[in-house]
């Protein structure tokens, strides 16, 4: 089924690529070097002004770390002004009182902070840098106090997938708005520790562990990069004789596995365009051509908006219109972004047959 071109309802803007720490799972391969080409102040701005021209995205204000970039408050208050729900995702470690308090004056809507352990040893491990885990409670506390709202980021591999049940209970001692979980996805620095990525048997039994906890979670639970969730919620539901609304399943229920291309795109900062930031397949420049047009009209994003292009077993699912499968896992594994989900262990009947 084709899926028309409608005005994304999220934007994952990674307004520098420069960073204070070097984490081994990072999507950008990020440093402290801030690349060459990076968008000028004015030219964000005029990415503003054509998202605008669009619709009324989610802007999510990325990085690397945006907090070492000097424009970045600058910026964001200019979304803000423009009528967008501005949010943030940081390492939290460049947070001090003032940098909170001037979150809030310019916006920012929610922040989210990233943590890959439920404890020092563990996140510190995965950021690569001793005093991360330390660092970002501390921005958790300052963001608290200035009255804003926060959600705590995971990306799960092998190396804490036995902490997630503590990471879940910490978020939510901590007062978190939300925890999503990240499966990773093998690309940038990533795919470095390719051999971190859980089995996908284990993938199954994490999702059905999650949906278990929306039950009960104080907080809202969201998975991240695992569109396969979204065919487990139709059949735990099913079994248990529930039928999928807004009022038993909340956001989930109005939304689909993988929104990249269809309601979701990443911005690098040098201005490239991508269907989300682990799948390198350059949709288009803004500095070359409109947001819109690239949008509309970018092969990469015509792709992946007809479902009927799906191949190998995604191609017979009845629940592709759901999940759809991780594009990014297909191309890192295949080089080929219509290629099966190599982490899903579900076979369709029709496959069987």
């Amino acid at each position: 089924m084709i899926t028309m071109a409608t005005p994304p309802r999220l934007i994952a803007w990674e307004l520098t690529a420069g960073c204070n720490l070097s984490c081994v799972h990072c999507r950008g391969a990020s440093t402290f070097e801030i690349p060459q080409g990076e968008l000028t102040t004015d030219e964000a701005k005029h990415f503003i002004d054509e998202i605008v021209e669009m619709g009324n995205p989610i802007l999510i204000i990325s990085g690397g770390e945006p907090l070492v970039r000097k424009d970045m408050f600058e910026i964001a208050q200019y979304g803000t002004d423009k009528g967008l729900r501005v949010v943030m995702a940081t390492n939290g470690t460049l947070v001090t009182p003032e940098v909170a308090k001037k979150m809030k004056e310019v916006g920012i809507q929610r922040v989210s902070i990233s943590l890959d352990g439920a404890n020092a040893k563990s996140h510190d491990d995965f950021r690569g840098e001793p005093g991360a885990f330390d660092g970002a409670l501390r921005g958790i506390d300052y963001i608290k106090k200035a009255g804003i709202g926060f959600q705590v980021n995971t990306t799960i591999t092998k190396r804490n997938i036995d902490e997630i049940p503590k990471i879940l209970e910490f978020a939510t001692e901590l007062g978190a708005e939300a925890l999503h979980i990240f499966l990773l996805v093998p690309t940038g620095r990533g795919k470095e520790i390719e051999a971190d990525e859980i089995p996908p048997v284990e993938y199954e039994r994490v999702l059905n562990w999650f949906y278990d906890q929306q039950k009960t979670s104080k907080i809202q639970l969201k998975a991240t990069c695992a569109p396969h969730y979204f065919r487990i919620m139709r059949q735990r539901a099913k079994k248990e004789g529930i039928e999928i609304s807004v009022k038993t399943h909340g956001y989930e229920a109005m939304t689909k596995g993988c929104l990249g291309g269809t309601g979701f795109c990443f911005i690098s900062s040098i201005g490239e365009v991508f269907p989300c930031g682990y799948l390198p397949v350059l949709a288009g420049s803004i500095k070359e051509q409109s947001f819109k047009d690239i949008w509309d009209n970018a092969k990469v994003f015509n792709d992946i908006r007809d479902t009927s292009k799906l191949k190998g077993k995604c191609g017979d699912c009845g629940y592709k219109e759901v999940c759809g499968g991780c594009r990014a896992r297909a191309y890192a594994a295949t080089g080929d972004y219509m290629a099966e989900e190599p982490y899903c262990i579900y076979t369709p009947p029709k496959v069987k047959e």
